[in-house]
């Protein structure tokens, strides 16, 4: 029952935050604040959510799940060996944008909870890159490399 009201107020705090904060990651004198707050809002979430380390690829995409409000916005869409691959269906501020810098910032409340569910978090395909709907992302339990794995932000170029 407690699931339920936190999965409701989620539900409804989610995309205002999101807006709020991704306004944040893009200007200058308050990415910290940002950062911080995102950071913050993740071990809030791991804590809440109950978060916790797992032992298996398919255990770690299901932990950052959970922090969702929907697991149809963020649908876990392979296991490869030691990699699992989702998408990010949430419209994100940033769409379009070009600005593949602040939605890696603005990763950092996934980011948090991937490290609490003992993985590595990369955004592959960003929707802040000109024509992408829907992010692409990848998780894979620390300790094994993630070289092959090319952050978007990285791919796409310096900038912003």
């Amino acid at each position: 029952m407690a699931r339920s009201w936190l999965a409701r107020i989620n539900g409804a705090a989610f995309p205002l935050g999101l807006r709020a904060l991704a306004a944040m990651t893009r200007t200058r004198g308050l990415r910290g604040a940002a950062d911080a707050m995102l950071a913050a809002l993740g071990r809030i979430s791991v804590v809440l959510f109950r978060v916790e380390p797992a032992a298996t690829p398919a255990g770690v995409g299901a932990a950052w799940q959970s922090v969702f409000p929907s697991p149809k916005a963020v649908p876990i869409t392979a296991t490869e060996g030691e990699t699992v691959r989702a998408e990010i269906h949430i419209r994100c501020p940033l769409r379009g944008s070009g600005d593949v810098h602040a939605c890696y910032r603005l990763m950092q409340f996934d980011r948090t909870v991937a490290d609490a569910a003992g993985a590595n978090f990369v955004v592959l395909r960003s929707q802040a890159e000109p024509g992408v709907e829907v992010c692409q992302v990848a998780l894979r339990r620390k300790g094994l490399p993630i070289d092959d794995l090319v952050h978007a932000h990285e791919r796409v170029g310096r900038g912003k």
